[in-house]
């Protein structure tokens, strides 16, 4: 099958890609390289420098490569950044994303797979999440990310547009034949941060230390970024059928708090790391736990190397040898 990967030279999405050229698919990857790396990318796959928002190398791209089906990762993922900038978050995470899918259907492609976001559903009324809580977005990032699941469920409505959304928790972890790992020079999530700051003997902020949960930290839900590849290629195959739109959440069904993470860091890169307290950052929540019994049921999908100990060795070991 051919498949357009868009920001497939990304974190997840290089992984993805790499992961799809080995089952012998079609693999085209169009990213913009803001933070992805080429170098991520096996270099028989097909690789188009652009931005999503632009229709004629998008035109291009489609008339060229006769693609059919997409996998969504391109966005903006910060939720602090959102806050502070919500219109980048809006012109990128939805805007932009309206060209990519008008020029899905002048080419006649209608299957889409599109990585969402726990953070649509907002502060928890109950744990584990399912897919029936309530959406109840508490940043830009979070409805951005809902703004776009709005728009893909009029599309298949309107345009037999078959789509499957998948709601990361926290994706985390790094590829366990050490290929593919997070490369941002300013990094972003918990797991790299830490390890970032122990490398250059700098302390680690802990935002929140007065949550309701047992050690006052924030508990979040890490599923490993292979597990993610995994359910989406479980995703691509369930596509093959019609008339299909599915919201379903990628989670590990258990959460780790901020200062657990950094305990298990600290016993693995055997020294204490160095803490301090601030107060709580807009736009976050206490705790985001997902239930993950609509992804085993419809994608035969559970997560197997999702334990947290497990996705901080990998994220660890490519830190201190990345490949690129």
């Amino acid at each position: 099958m051919k498949v357009l990967v868009t920001g497939g030279a990304g974190y997840v999405g290089s992984l993805m890609s790499s992961k799809l050229h080995d089952a012998q698919h079609d693999v085209v990857v169009f990213d913009n390289l803001s933070t992805g790396k080429k170098k991520a990318l096996p270099k028989s796959v097909t690789f188009y420098e652009g931005d999503i928002g632009d229709e004629k190398i998008l035109n291009d791209i489609f008339q060229k490569e006769s693609i059919e089906i997409v996998m969504h990762f391109a966005a903006k993922i910060q939720v602090g950044e959102s806050v502070r900038k919500p219109d980048l978050y809006y012109r990128n995470n939805v805007a932009k994303v309206l060209h990519l899918l008008k020029t899905m259907l002048q080419h006649n492609c209608k299957k889409f797979i599109f990585s969402s976001t726990a953070a649509v559903y907002g502060e928890p009324q109950y744990l584990p999440i399912d897919e029936q809580h309530p959406v109840n977005p508490i940043n830009p990032y979070g409805s951005s990310k809902l703004m776009l699941e709005s728009i893909l469920a009029d599309y298949h409505k309107a345009f037999n547009m078959d789509c499957i959304i998948l709601r990361y928790f926290n994706a985390a972890g790094a590829a366990i034949d050490g290929s593919v790992g997070e490369v941002q020079i300013k990094k972003q999530n918990l797991i790299p941060i830490v390890l970032d700051n122990f490398e250059h003997n700098r302390t680690t902020s802990i935002f929140g230390a007065d949550w309701n949960t047992e050690d006052g930290s924030c508990i979040r839900d890490y599923i490993h970024i292979e597990d993610i590849v995994e359910a989406h290629a479980k995703a691509m195959e369930y596509l093959s059928r019609k008339n299909i739109f599915e919201i379903i959440n990628l989670g590990s069904n258990s959460g780790v708090s901020v200062k657990e993470v950094i305990s298990i860091i600290s016993k693995i890169t055997g020294r204490k790391i160095d803490t301090k307290e601030n107060p709580r950052r807009r736009g976050d929540a206490a705790q985001l736990i997902a239930s993950n019994e609509k992804a085993k049921r419809i994608l035969g999908w559970k997560p197997v190397n999702s334990n947290i100990k497990d996705i901080i060795r990998s994220a660890y070991r490519w830190h201190f040898n990345r490949k690129y």
